[in-house]
């Protein structure tokens, strides 16, 4: 019975964790943008400032059950997977709900959340949610097939399907699979920048052009349960990646600087490119990431 409150309890502060980080990096990334356009920005804490206000606004707009499913599906989601993440590969409540063959769960988990946003923003009837639903689901594809590749050739070569089966393996080695398997880390940090969908590929939301694509319809609650789940899937796919490639973290402040680090590759990325169109991101990741994912499942298997 206490080792169930431990883990409920680990649940929580996990979540709390998850939501203030990403906030913050969101914070950081709009902040880090505006200086570099010669701009003051807004400050590091604004996100959770929206969050607060858009909470308190009503909303008038319902097209159906769906359109009022979509943000709850995409916070579970979020909230779920992250609870089948160890955040602290040796803390007491942050190790979470792993198991053997987690990795598989997690690749079917991460793209639940897309697919009942295309549900939801496709019942609105708007076609800027439709055009940025397709486009979406489109570089979804494109970007999913390197990041699987580098996943399955680390479960091929290390004979496990276990995030903390890999943790483990690094923390015996002392080598960080970056270095012993650098050809899957290669593909997977190449496939990263379309999983957070900014700039060049940007073009799901498409400012400017979609009127934020799927979400033209979602405000107030909506809107601000759609913020706070990306903010948690932020989180989710940084740390993700810190345990599999980084060695993991022993502790908050490792974890993040480790994810601090990694989130700054997308955001730089970003601020100095224009914005690709769908077939040029998709003609992105079916180039060096995919060719990276054949090398790194070549180098994995002989």
């Amino acid at each position: 019975m206490e080792d169930i409150g431990y883990k409920i309890f680990g649940a929580f502060l996990t979540t709390v964790l998850a939501f203030v980080v990403g906030m913050f990096y969101g914070g950081f990334r709009r902040k880090i943008i505006a200086r570099i356009q010669n701009r003051v920005g807004p400050p590091v804490y604004q996100n959770f400032l929206d969050v607060m206000k858009l909470l308190s606004k009503k909303t008038a707009v319902h097209h159906g059950i769906m359109q009022q499913l979509a943000p709850l599906w995409l916070i579970t989601m979020s909230i779920v997977t992250l609870m089948f993440i160890p955040v602290l590969k040796d803390g007491l409540f942050f190790t979470n709900l792993n198991f053997s063959g987690d990795i598989i769960f997690l690749l079917y988990m991460m793209v639940f959340g897309s697919l009942g946003m295309a549900l939801g923003a496709g019942q609105t009837g708007n076609p800027n949610s439709a055009i940025g639903v397709t486009r979406g689901l489109i570089q979804m594809v494109g970007f999913e097939i390197p990041w699987i590749m580098a996943l399955v050739a680390l479960m091929v070569q290390y004979k496990t399907t276990s995030v903390t089966g890999l943790l483990d393996i690094q923390s015996q080695s002392g080598t960080w699979m970056m270095f012993s398997s650098p050809f899957a880390f290669i593909a997977a940090l190449l496939a990263m920048p379309g999983m957070f969908r900014y700039s060049p590929f940007d073009i799901v939301g498409a400012p400017a052009e979609l009127a934020s694509g799927p979400v033209s319809e979602f405000g107030g609650k909506y809107l601000s349960l759609m913020m706070t789940s990306g903010s948690i899937f932020a989180f989710v796919k940084l740390t993700l990646i810190v345990d599999l490639f980084l060695g993991g973290a022993s502790n908050l402040i490792e974890l993040v600087i480790k994810t601090f680090i990694l989130y700054m590759y997308p955001v730089l990325w970003g601020a100095i490119s224009p914005r690709f169109r769908t077939e040029q991101a998709v003609k992105y990741f079916w180039g060096w990431p995919l060719f990276f994912g054949v090398i790194a499942l070549a180098f994995a298997t002989f």
